[in-house]
């Protein structure tokens, strides 16, 4: 589409420049604003930030004002802003829409930066060393809560609602994923972030993370080739393993050599500038063998998780994943149409109970992987599984990547919202009553 060209030629470049630029920083200014405010009244309601992000997306998106839309929904901008801009530009409202249709994928570009930081500092906070004394107990309930959701998920779906096997199979995957993040924000208000069972789940959440990416750049892989057969899954399985495989040998290997780069450079901000080259290179060579680029990024957090300017590099990347990384999750919510989950509209149902279905098998996974491994020492058993229970932020990764793919159907998509949604408010609410910070963690 080169709308914006033609523009520039009929209409002369001052106009057309005025309103390109009302539009870009109006747009990105609004999503920030309207985040923030619901990101503060997340945190004095003591629930994650994120799901004010995502619920600012919804209010400005598609379901509420229609101030933010992108241009693929096919829904109608909120009239207002259109012709405040038309009237500031002096251009026609229908040249206006036009503009802001064009130069929408400056923002999406804005937004795929920010999950790729993300998954970077997911990667790069992986304290790998620290969690070999409960390897065994993480393993365990890693594969209980990676493999149980995957298969009663993709199955339920299949066979109980008929979804084909693609989408199904996304979700089941979407239901995989733990949030480092959440978990070790109310284990870290409890006091139990050290204790036994918090290193269990959090080297656990770790291993979900690596194997629901290696899962999602599989699915994904999948549906742009089309078709379901089994030597592009073994290839791709088999590519995804050599590629974290390599990645964590880097970690010990190369970490010396990124060090001794770093200590030699003297221009200023050169941690920063260094780890993006690697997120770069990372996403580079994911994409080169066939695997999704998020899986690279989180590949070379991975790499430098071990470097002695982890914490510079942390410090200097959480700017923009604050700044980036909101404008992904908002636009993750600006295409959610809650108008399908109005029980009153009769084809609405099933999709409810489709969303119903997945939040009890996504909780239900979760808990069963809290009493799967053995420990010779007394655990709290469902503390593990309510710290596994949250998918947040990544669960919203999984989300917004189906839809970039064009794997979900609205209903889904919805369903999946629902689950995401639920697990992450649960968890911080149930995790409270189970352990008070005067409790121990250790019950049997």
């Amino acid at each position: 589409m080169q709308v914006l060209p033609l523009l520039l030629l009929e209409l002369g470049g001052h106009s057309v420049e005025v309103a390109h630029t009302l539009i870009e920083v109006g747009r990105f200014a609004l999503i920030v604003l309207a985040a923030r405010a619901l990101a503060e009244l997340m945190v004095r309601l003591q629930l994650p930030t994120i799901l004010g992000e995502l619920l600012a997306g919804v209010l400005i998106g598609l379901s509420g004002l229609h101030l933010i839309l992108p241009p693929d929904l096919g829904a109608q901008l909120n009239g207002a802003l259109v012709a405040a801009v038309a009237g500031l530009s002096h251009l026609a409202p229908d040249q206006v829409s036009a503009l802001y249709n064009d130069s929408f994928a400056n923002l999406q570009s804005v937004a795929r930066l920010g999950l790729y930081a993300l998954l970077f500092l997911t990667g790069l906070e992986c304290e790998l060393e620290g969690l070999i004394a409960v390897a065994a107990q993480a393993v365990g309930v890693a594969l209980t809560g990676v493999l149980l959701p995957l298969a009663l998920g993709t199955a339920g779906l299949h066979l109980l609602f008929h979804v084909p096997l693609l989408p199904a199979l996304f979700a089941g995957a979407a239901m995989t994923a733990t949030s480092i993040g959440i978990t070790a924000s109310v284990f870290g208000e409890l006091g139990v972030l050290k204790s036994r069972e918090g290193q269990i789940v959090i080297g656990a959440a770790v291993l979900d993370d690596i194997l629901g990416i290696v899962i999602l750049a599989v699915v994904v892989s999948l549906a742009a080739g089309g078709s379901i057969s089994a030597g592009p899954i073994l290839q791709l399985l088999a590519a995804a393993a050599v590629f974290v495989a390599v990645s964590l040998l880097l970690s010990r290997k190369a970490a010396p050599l990124f060090d001794g780069l770093l200590d030699r450079l003297k221009a200023p901000g050169e941690a920063v500038a260094v780890a993006f080259l690697v997120l770069c290179l990372g996403c580079f060579a994911a994409q080169a063998i066939g695997l999704e680029a998020a899986l690279g990024a989180f590949a070379a957090g991975l790499v430098l998780s071990n470097s002695r300017h982890a914490h510079a590099i942390e410090a200097a990347i959480q700017p923009l994943v604050a700044l980036f990384a909101t404008v992904f999750f908002v636009l993750i919510g600006t295409t959610m149409d809650l108008a399908v989950l109005n029980p009153l509209e009769p084809a609405n149902r099933e999709g409810l109970v489709v969303a119903a279905f997945l939040l009890g098998i996504a909780v239900v996974t979760k808990l069963a992987a809290g009493f799967s491994y053995r420990s010779a020492e007394p655990t709290n058993r469902w503390l593990v599984g309510l710290g596994m229970m949250p998918r947040g932020e990544v669960g919203l990764i999984f989300l917004g990547l189906g839809s970039q793919a064009g794997l979900l159907n609205p209903a889904l998509e919805a369903a999946i919202l629902i689950m995401v949604i639920g697990t992450t408010f649960l968890a911080p609410v149930l995790l409270r009553l189970v352990l008070s910070p005067a409790q121990p963690a250790a019950t049997g």
